[in-house]
Order: structure tokens, then C-alpha cells, then sequence
């Protein structure tokens, strides 16, 4: 009898009826195994040292650590570890920012169990997949085109840290210093000592400023944030 070798898989979704969803989808591919679920980006990333999956699929938007900075730091910590990104949407920034990290691919959530498998295989050989929506916009760029988001937004994104990004979205989500200093396992003068540093850099002096340029650079969706002052 021939012994399977499978895929070692790790779901990243906050909503947990979509994530065993595809829990269950995945585990009936013979090939594919889920070794672990997380709902939010900072346990997507713990988990990902723990387990050393072959693969995370991963939403974009993940509270306390958004999909994009959890793949990110997964990218640095976990080299052997795929990230194929999974998202409902798919506006322009957020294709540009998972193109420019270097994700494995970029997936939208109408697509079939048949093909997001099929992704996950092709992603362990070293490929990288898009859905055909994002192919064809991609194929449609000029290689000069210049993507969409502000320059001034991208140029202020270069220069955020993997702890600025944390604490951006933090503050974005409506988190006050007492909740993020717990978050972060920092002191409260810690974290107030970051955010005045992060609003220097960004040259934005209140949270709401904060709040616009989380949602502008992709850190955040509209949704995330229920009322901006």
C-alpha cells in the first residue's frame, strides 16, 4: 500500500463557521491535512513556529495582527512555511501589497474547494497562484504602472517596523494603551512611548489620523473600525 505523503496545512480565519468550512473541505482531499486553526494574526504567527506547517492559508483581515504582517513576519521566522493569502476582496492595495511581500498567492474566497486545493499543492511545489480575477488584472499593468495607493502612504509604510505595524493596528482598532500594553506583554509607559514614536514617524498627531492611515495602507479595513471621529 502506498503511504500518502500529505501537506501539512494551518488555517487563519476569524470567522470560525468559514474556517471549519474549509477545515472540513481540506481534510477530505487525501493529500491534505490540518494540523491547526487560529483566528487571529498573532496566534496565526506563534502557531506557524510551532507547528511549521507546509502551508498557512490566511485572511487578510485578522484582528491584533492583520493577514499581510502576520505573513510577513511567518516569511521571516518560518522561510520553509508557504503563505497563500485568502480574502474576500480584492481592491488594488491589497494586490500590490501581497504581490510585493512575496506571499505564495492570492486567493478570493468565491473560489472552488477544487481549486484552492489544487492552489495548496501548487504552492508546495514552489509556484506561485492567483485566481484568474487577479491574474488578468495583473497581466493588464504596464510594468511602469504605479499601483493605486498614495505614494506617501507606501513611502510611510516602508519605514514601519513589525512592532509599529502591531501597534497601528491596535490603535486603529479602538485598543486604549492598558489593552495594548497586555496584547504586546508591555508596559503601559512602553506603549506610550511607541505611539508617540509611530505618530513622529508618520508625522499624525491623533488617533483618528491614525485610524485613516491604517485603513489607506491596507493595515485595516473600513469595516474594522466602527466610528472614526
Amino acid at each position: 500500500m502506498k503511504i500518502i505523503e500529505r501537506i501539512t496545512v494551518l488555517l487563519a480565519e476569524d470567522h470560525t463557521l468559514v474556517r471549519q468550512g474549509i477545515h472540513a473541505l481540506l481534510n477530505a482531499e487525501d493529500d491534505i491535512e490540518v494540523i491547526g486553526e487560529a483566528s487571529d494574526g498573532r496566534q496565526t504567527v506563534k502557531l506557524a513556529q510551532k507547528l511549521r506547517p507546509d502551508v498557512v492559508v490566511m485572511d487578510i483581515a485578522m484582528p491584533l495582527l492583520n493577514g499581510l504582517e502576520a505573513a510577513r513576519q511567518i516569511q521571516k521566522l518560518v522561510p520553509t512555511t508557504k503563505v497563500l493569502i485568502l480574502s474576500a476582496h480584492s481592491d488594488d492595495e491589497y494586490i500590490d501589497r501581497v504581490f510585493d511581500l512575496g506571499a505564495a498567492g492570492f486567493l478570493l474566497k468565491h473560489s472552488s474547494a477544487e481549486f484552492l486545493s489544487k492552489a495548496i499543492r501548487d504552492v508546495q511545489k514552489g509556484k506561485r497562484v492567483f485566481s484568474p480575477a487577479i491574474s488578468k488584472r495583473l497581466r493588464k499593468r504596464p510594468s511602469t504602472s504605479v499601483p493605486r495607493n498614495d505614494k506617501s502612504v507606501k513611502s510611510a509604510s516602508s519605514r514601519l517596523t513589525s512592532r509599529d505595524v502591531e501597534l497601528l493596528q491596535l490603535i486603529a482598532e479602538g485598543k486604549a494603551n492598558k489593552q495594548i500594553a497586555v496584547e504586546l506583554g508591555i508596559s503601559i509607559k512602553t506603549v506610550e512611548k511607541h505611539r508617540q514614536a509611530l505618530m513622529w514617524k508618520l508625522d499624525i498627531h491623533d488617533t483618528a489620523g491614525i485610524t485613516r492611515y491604517a485603513i489607506a495602507a491596507g493595515i485595516i479595513e473600513n469595516s474594522v473600525q466602527v466610528k472614526i471621529i
